[in-house]
């Protein structure tokens, strides 16, 4: 590093064009010796005078989190996803996965990509790093769903995974997935235990990718893993009627490649593909925003108008890795009838009733049966179980992770069906995280099954309130990005656990409960310890049973999520419209008071 170029940069530092800390990680990629492939082009930034850029890419260093590394791409920088930070990701997990089994271990390791912008590089890139690290690489060449590389872990004895994928994210991002033994994401002390191998990486070793798939060492295995996949999630199907038309849409992601077989298989044979968005395509040109998440009501618009058009009965999409689902569904059986899309829980709560109705019915329920949630998934899902005589495991954080761990610790020959408010759901034994091609074939199953008995799933769903409750919830995102960004959530989230608001949407506040901390507060200061687990997670409950709001980080992306439940019990309920529209105000209501009180 030239005394000129450091100049340079001490002079942005000096004129508030670079962060103290971009300085210091840029001063690492120019002189330590791991990073000399990438000091050229830092120096080219630096002549150009790119600060912007530069202090994008390296004010902090992009974190391993405990499902694995994610954020926009850039060729140099340690806060963003590039040959380097994949490349520390995967070595940082074949390190400690060898670590973990000992020399004389065999070792292999399952690869797979979706349709981003470089995610078939990024593939190849961690391949050839654990083929060099001694592992066995069984490759699923072209563009595959993260539960079929859940299941390539499990179907071929891996020791680990890696997934190529951002999920929904925007265009601009890319990200690896880490995977363990089980299947499942990892969870302690595996995570801890990656993060740190990874934040150490010196040297990153790669072979030939195409000298090691000669050799045998990559071994793409995709036609043999789809059949095997497709045939278990399909094991799930249960009988019924299959008189019902589809239209299902990939939002330029590998859906089709696990959803279309699925669904064909299992007898409906009415889906039609989504011409406008089926095409696999990392800028997602055809989706509201270029961001295709199953959650926005506004990527349904234009499915909603081909599905109206044909005469179809329901509109699906799968996330971009087709591990989440959404749908929108008309109203009532009147041709004529308005559509709308069902909330993440809604379609939870409806999914869960489907499995337990037709377990029931075929004689497999019992006391040990159990489903699984999350502490910010509906508690309406959990009051459908009891009915049902079944365990619920909901004391968890956000993530499938958690409630992968909860299937192997309770025995998954108990388990009946998992799920999370973002529209993640799980059922079967086959993988070990969230499913869209399970998710479409149980949903529909519902809606064929509802079709014959003259109804719809919004008025199945009214079933549901009438028997177990109203509830209604809401989740809201506050995007928080940058360095001002992440002291920001911090500040909020500690704003929230020592002074928290005493009253929300005109209901005061019972209790404060602070799974950081593991304690729970009450509105008179006295404080008792809070069974479950440990996590940045703040829950205020209010006076009024079953209303309550949460507040967390998100772990994926540079955000503060706020959650907000109200329930009106069974009981109460003579009116289910006024009721809703009641619900809806009180959460108008909590939203404006929780942005209020976080100043977002």
């Amino acid at each position: 590093m030239t005394a000129a170029i450091m100049e340079q940069v001490e002079q942005a530092v000096a004129a508030d064009n670079l962060s103290d800390t971009a300085a210091e990680n840029i001063r690492a990629w120019l002189t330590e010796p791991r990073y000399a492939d990438y000091a050229p082009l830092v120096n080219e930034h630096i002549e150009a005078g790119k600060w912007q850029e530069l202090d994008d890419a390296f004010w902090t260093i992009i974190p391993f989190g405990t499902g694995g590394r994610r954020g926009r791409m850039y060729p140099i920088g340690s806060n963003a996803i590039n040959d380097r930070t994949i490349g520390e990701s995967a070595q940082g997990l074949a390190n400690y996965v060898k670590s973990q089994l000992g020399a004389d271990a065999p070792l292999a390791c399952a690869i797979a990509y979706d349709t981003r912008h470089r995610s078939e590089h990024f593939s190849r890139l961690c391949s050839e790093i654990m083929v060099a690290a001694g592992f066995k690489v069984y490759y699923l060449k072209g563009y595959r769903s993260t539960p079929e590389l859940s299941f390539t872990v499990r179907y071929k004895n891996c020791s680990c995974g890696i997934m190529v994928t951002a999920s929904h994210n925007p265009p601009s991002d890319n990200a690896v997935k880490a995977y363990w033994s089980t299947g499942g994401q990892l969870l302690p002390p595996h995570d801890q235990g990656v993060i740190d191998e990874v934040m150490s990486v010196q040297t990153i070793e790669r072979a030939d990718f195409d000298t090691a798939r000669a050799a045998g060492q990559i071994v793409e295995c995709q036609e043999e893993v789809d059949r095997k996949f497709i045939d278990a999630v399909v094991q799930l199907s249960t009988p019924g009627p299959r008189d019902l038309k589809v239209v299902y849409s990939p939002l330029h992601g590998v859906g089709a490649s696990a959803v279309c077989p699925v669904l064909e298989k299992a007898g409906f044979q009415d889906v039609e593909l989504f011409a406008l968005q089926a095409k696999p395509d990392g800028d997602f040109p055809n989706v509201p925003g270029h961001v295709s998440n199953p959650e926005n009501p506004k990527v349904f618009d234009s499915i909603v108008e081909q599905a109206r058009s044909v005469d179809a009965d329901l509109a699906l999409a799968t996330d971009p890795d087709c591990d989440r689902i959404g749908c929108s569904a008309p109203l009532t059986t009147d041709p004529k009838s308005d559509w709308d899309t069902l909330s993440g829980n809604q379609l939870g709560a409806l999914l869960a009733e489907h499995v337990l109705q037709t377990r029931q019915a075929a004689g497999n329920l019992s006391p040990e049966k159990f489903i699984v949630t999350t502490l910010v998934t509906t508690q309406l899902i959990r009051r459908i179980a009891d009915s049902y005589g079944v365990r619920t495991f909901g004391d968890l954080l956000v993530g499938f992770k958690w409630i992968a761990g909860v299937i192997d610790e309770q025995g998954a020959n108990d388990f009946l069906y998992g799920t999370e408010e973002s529209h993640g759901y799980m059922a079967g034994q086959h993988v070990r995280d969230k499913d869209g091609a399970a998710g479409a074939l149980l949903l529909c199953e519902l809606a064929a099954q509802l079709k014959a008995d003259g109804k719809t799933l919004h008025e199945k769903l009214d079933d549901l309130f009438w028997q177990h409750g109203l509830h209604s919830e809401r989740t809201v995102s506050v995007q928080m990005p940058g360095s001002e960004g992440m002291d920001r959530m911090k500040e909020v989230m500690q704003q929230f656990r020592s002074a928290p608001p005493q009253s929300i949407a005109g209901f005061n506040l019972k209790q404060m409960r602070d799974y950081l901390n593991k304690e729970t507060v009450l509105p008179d200061g006295s404080k008792k310890k809070l069974e479950g687990p440990k996590g940045d997670l703040v829950i205020l409950d209010l006076e009024a049973d079953g209303n309550y709001v949460a507040i967390r980080p998100s772990g994926t992306e540079p955000k503060i999520k706020l959650y907000m439940f109200t329930y009106e019990p069974p009981e109460q309920l003579s009116n289910l419209d006024r009721a809703k529209e009641m619900l809806n105000k009180r959460l108008d209501k909590m939203e404006a008071d929780m942005r209020t009180f976080a100043g977002v």
